[in-house]
């Protein structure tokens, strides 16, 4: 069973978005044979950021360069973990909720403010240059996914499948072809629903593509949630569909269909969100 109840937005960029050093070596590391799976990935995420803020740390770790990897036949695509801001981002989490003096014995202040330097530099891309990459390849999101992800694929770019116990659902699709999808629903949603949340959020979602190589290819995983789910609900899973149809409805002025089509979504998902109370 994966480790995490958690769904994945993810973006491969071809090797040649990185600079040469960085090219050489995920040249290296798919040879070696090193490319993590992506039904495996979460966990060994998880398991590095746990032992990166184990007992008796003194600063944020230096970890090793980690990738899911794609083969075509013209290019390697590359998605890096970028680790190091992840576990930045949970030295933060950690403290959050947390009394100061516990807050404290977990994450020193210290450590707090360089893993806060991490983040904040990250966020404002002032890493670009410095790396040659943008700042993050992969999103997550725990016991759902956003409904603005689905604004980026097609339901006819679904992939559902069963292997040796392994059951994958996914949306893949090329970059180019998820920008144009990403600013028609921003039009949309702004000219209907004004600065709403979610047109914010699917502004901010839209603005984190564009930092990406034009050849790229944009991949939204179910990821953990897999195992929440049967395979019939799987199989028949149209939520990208009922995303594009109530954006459709709200384009047209049809303030009913759009409404239909978003309690229809929000309920499906319901069931699943509801389970990290119980958890």
């Amino acid at each position: 069973m994966p480790a995490n109840f958690a769904a994945y937005l993810r973006v491969y960029e071809p090797l040649t978005a990185f600079d040469r050093e960085r090219q050489l070596y995920w040249r290296r590391y798919v040879k070696d044979g090193r490319a993590v799976a992506p039904f495996d990935g979460p966990g060994r995420q998880r398991t590095v950021v746990l032992e990166a803020l184990g007992a008796g740390w003194t600063r944020l770790p230096d970890l090793p360069d980690e990738a899911y990897v794609l083969e075509t036949d013209e290019t390697l695509l590359i998605c890096p973990w970028n680790l190091r801001v992840r576990v930045a981002e949970a030295a933060l989490s950690a403290r959050d909720g947390v009394p100061p003096v516990l807050a404290d014995a977990f994450v020193p202040p210290i450590l707090a403010g360089l893993a806060k330097t991490v983040v904040d530099d990250w966020r404002s891309g002032a890493k670009v240059l410095e790396r040659g990459m943008p700042r993050v390849h992969e999103q997550v999101a725990t016991w759902g996914v956003p409904l603005r992800w689905f604004v980026f694929v097609d339901l006819s770019e679904k992939a559902f499948s069963v292997h040796d116990g392994q059951r994958m659902l996914r949306y893949r699709t090329e970059i180019s072809k998820a920008r144009r999808r990403a600013h028609r629903a921003h039009s949309v949603l702004r000219k209907a629903l004004g600065d709403a949340p979610i047109t914010e959020a699917v502004e901010e979602s839209t603005r984190w593509l564009e930092e990406f190589h034009p050849r790229s290819l944009v991949e939204l995983d179910y990821g953990g949630l897999v195992s929440l789910l049967p395979d019939d609900e799987l199989e028949t899973d149209d939520s990208p569909g009922l995303v594009a149809g109530g954006l459709a409805a709200l384009s047209r002025g049809d303030a009913d269909g759009a409404t239909e089509a978003y309690e229809q979504l929000v309920s499906r998902w319901r069931a699943v969100q509801l389970l990290e109370r119980c958890n």
